[in-house]
């Protein structure tokens, strides 16, 4: 490390550490100021169900919702933290039993999930991450099997992690046809996707969202900035691995693009389950994420950090970090869907 910073490093730097705190603490997002025309799911307000509506995701996507007309039903572990986030404008349920057999309900978007990245990937780790995912998962099964109505269409959650890890170096992209890995995110993910898979049996189309990393003012990003706006950003370990992104309002605007894609198939075709990568189209390495955000943040990108600690302390945890895919959207670029933001220094600027 250098020697003790001037003064205008070491204002910089708290000035950078004081925009990462108040991003990580803008938690609640009323109103979509991107100026674009309103989002729209669907022709008709639904009633959808939502899990994990308080996290990141999931607050932008309840906004949209409410914004676009539709009634929502939140499942979390804390009622009036979730109703004073919305403002009282959605139902809140502490458990699916909660739910009558004859609700309507009809769509389900299932986010929930313990985060990944943290404690080391113990025996004990591992089952509790499964269970806040497959276990959520199965609950919402039972409560589909015994509906009176059932939804049209579950959206769930799962991760790029599918792919398992790409070699540094390594070009090819991987689309929606790669296969898994014999790893513990892959196995994760693809468990996770084959649970949400079994609502088909009961009439319901289900499509799982591979998420990359998903930028804005929540999330994992701000810990990402906080080097970068400390001054002490640059590549870490090899800087080679791919960085597979998307910012956080196409994650929502391709959500509703799965959703009016599966309208037609409740009169015209049996339901399936289908996958799609929610990335970005610019794939970037983990060594140009750093120079451009610093770039648009005017910080320096020159201090490496090397991996083996990282190693030392996370385990195979550290190949989030270490190690990355490069995912391509392929699906959605088929079907014609145009991202807001399909360059990372625009994306990056919105949020600045």
């Amino acid at each position: 490390m250098s020697s003790v910073p001037t003064a205008t490093s070491k204002g910089h730097r708290l000035s950078g550490l004081g925009d990462v705190l108040a991003a990580m603490r803008r938690t609640r997002i009323v109103a979509d100021d991107t100026g674009a025309p309103p989002l729209s799911f669907d022709t008709q307000a639904r009633t959808v169900l939502v899990t994990g509506a308080t996290g990141f995701i999931g607050q932008h996507l309840v906004h949209a919702l409410l914004r676009d007309g539709h009634g929502v039903i939140v499942l979390t572990r804390r009622p009036e933290e979730a109703g004073g986030i919305f403002n009282g404008r959605v139902r809140c349920i502490a458990a699916m039993d909660a739910l009558a057999d004859s609700a309507a309900v009809d769509v389900v978007v299932n986010l929930a999930g313990a985060r990944i990245l943290g404690q080391r990937w113990s025996p004990a780790r591992r089952e509790a991450l499964r269970r806040s995912r497959i276990g959520l998962t199965h609950q919402l099964l039972a409560w589909i099997a015994r509906a009176e109505r059932k939804p049209f269409l579950l959206l769930n959650a799962s991760a790029i992690g599918y792919y398992g890890i790409q070699a540094p170096g390594d070009a090819a992209e991987l689309d929606e046809a790669a296969p898994p890995q014999p790893v513990f995110m892959s196995d994760l993910c693809r468990e996770w996707e084959e649970a949400a898979g079994q609502a088909v049996r009961y009439g319901v189309q289900v499509e799982c969202m591979r998420f990359g990393l998903v930028l804005g003012a929540g999330g994992a990003l701000p810990m990402l900035l906080l080097p970068i706006l400390l001054g002490l950003g640059g590549k870490l370990g090899s800087g080679r691995q791919w960085q597979s992104w998307i910012h956080v309002d196409d994650v929502v605007r391709a959500m509703a693009h799965r959703w009016r894609h599966a309208l037609p198939k409740r009169e015209s075709a049996a339901p399936a389950a289908g996958v799609s990568n929610f990335t970005a189209p610019e794939c970037v390495s983990q060594a140009a994420f750093s120079r451009i955000a610093a770039r648009i943040w005017r910080r320096p990108s020159f201090m490496p950090t090397p991996g083996w600690p990282l190693r030392l302390l996370l385990g195979e945890q550290a190949d989030l970090l270490l190690e990355g895919q490069r995912v391509a959207p392929r699906r959605l670029e088929r079907e014609g869907f145009v991202f807001r933001y399909p360059g990372l220094a625009q994306a990056l600027a919105s949020l600045k």
